[in-house]
């Protein structure tokens, strides 16, 4: 795959395309109801077409699963526009048992038979550094708790290595530390008994991601069933799986460069919603990763897609690394503003000159910095249908 098809020009009446012969960093905005996941969605389905692509989706809306059924809805719209309406194989990941996290086995078979097929998502303990543990417990690296905690985890990788150890391993280093006090180790002991308790860690052995990640289907990680919030587990996981993930694509990149394995997939993460992972202003569980992401990862060829209904809600160092952007319509200043500090000078106005020219549902500002061009398109029907309908 070298382009992704997003739609036609308003004024040109030409195909628009996306360059993805390399790493891209795509911004898809908009305000509710604009179109903004339905974009995603389309390229989703561009990107699938593509050989040498791995997708991994981060839902933290639960609405992308039902790309794994043909919209048929708009069967005639896609009739007109030189396609078909046709489903997608579609992975949703679950981090812990899908059942209990769905609410019950009649809603996970009735995914199933929509075409869904599920994967459980155990993280290794091994892989959470001590900063993400203390994140997750609220507290810090440099208080007594956060010290404790980190000399137990660098005991558990002397003695265990760094795939040997769980929770429970940690508890007990934590409780044969001579140096710290006993409300200290009480309070630390709790905080990893209860996140035993989340479901989402595993216990009995080290689970690689090649596990979970097909890369032939679409792999949606569903964390509409996880609490959010800045301390929650949906920043943690989303860490976890970053981190995972850059080291193994940079690692197979140098064997490529030295001749000594075939080129690999090139990967492709998107994330709804990524305000709640990378926020203006303050720390979160997975910011930090999805920076280096964004900044680092054309090498390795890591692609970030961040899609949100507040642009100006996302940290700066993501948006500013951006260099393709589609923005529906936005009626909030701070969005604009926002936006519009992204114009660049081959533009001949400003972004927000251009984002006040949308007329309707569907149409979006294409921002493409590699071709300096900036136009207003349709967006193209999805041929799998959309979620995220309002009861």
């Amino acid at each position: 795959m070298s382009r992704i098809f997003l739609g036609r020009g308003l004024e040109s009446e030409a195909n628009i395309y996306l360059d993805a012969s390399k790493s891209r960093a795509v911004l898809i905005c908009g305000k509710r109801g604009s179109g903004k996941s339905y974009t995603m969605g389309v390229s989703i389905e561009e990107l699938h077409r593509s050989a040498d692509v791995t997708i991994l989706v981060v839902d933290p809306m639960g609405i992308f699963h039902t790309m794994s059924l043909p919209n048929s809805e708009q069967e005639s719209i896609v009739w007109d526009w030189g396609d078909s309406p046709r489903a997608l194989p579609v992975k949703v990941i679950v981090p812990g048992d899908p059942v209990e996290r769905y609410g019950g086995s009649d809603i996970v078979q009735e995914m199933e038979r929509r075409g869904v097929e599920f994967r459980a998502l155990a993280v290794n303990p091994s892989d959470v550094s001590p900063e993400s543990w203390c994140d997750s417990f609220g507290t810090s690296i440099n208080e007594p708790m956060g010290i404790a905690l980190m000399k137990a985890i660098r005991r558990c990788r002397q003695k265990y290595g760094k795939e040997g150890y769980f929770i429970s391993e940690i508890a007990s280093e934590v409780l044969v530390d001579p140096r710290a006090n006993d409300r200290t180790i009480d309070a630390l002991v709790n905080r990893l008994e209860m996140a035993n308790q989340w479901g989402i860690f595993a216990s009995d052995r080290y689970r690689e991601l090649s596990e979970v990640l097909d890369p032939n289907s679409v792999n949606v990680l569903d964390l509409s069933v996880i609490d959010s919030g800045r301390y929650g587990r949906r920043g943690l996981i989303l860490s976890v799986l970053c981190r995972d993930l850059f080291r193994k694509r940079s690692v197979a990149r140098r064997r490529e460069e030295l001749g000594l394995a075939p080129s690999k997939r090139k990967f492709w993460l998107l994330i709804d919603e990524a305000h709640q992972f990378a926020p203006v202003g303050r720390s979160a569980l997975g910011k930090e990763d999805l920076i280096r992401w964004v900044k680092e990862g054309r090498q390795p060829g890591l692609s970030l897609v961040v899609a949100s209904q507040q642009p100006s809600a996302i940290d700066g160092e993501i948006l500013s690394q951006c260099d393709a952007i589609l923005s529906h319509a936005l009626t909030t200043s701070d969005d604009k503003t926002a936006l519009n500090r992204l114009t660049k000078d081959y533009m001949k106005n400003e972004i927000k000159a251009y984002i006040n020219q949308l007329a309707r549902t569907g149409q979006a500002v294409f921002v493409d910095d590699d071709a300096e061009n900036i136009e207003v398109i349709q967006i193209r029907p999805r041929t799998s249908k959309p979620g995220g309908s309002e009861a």
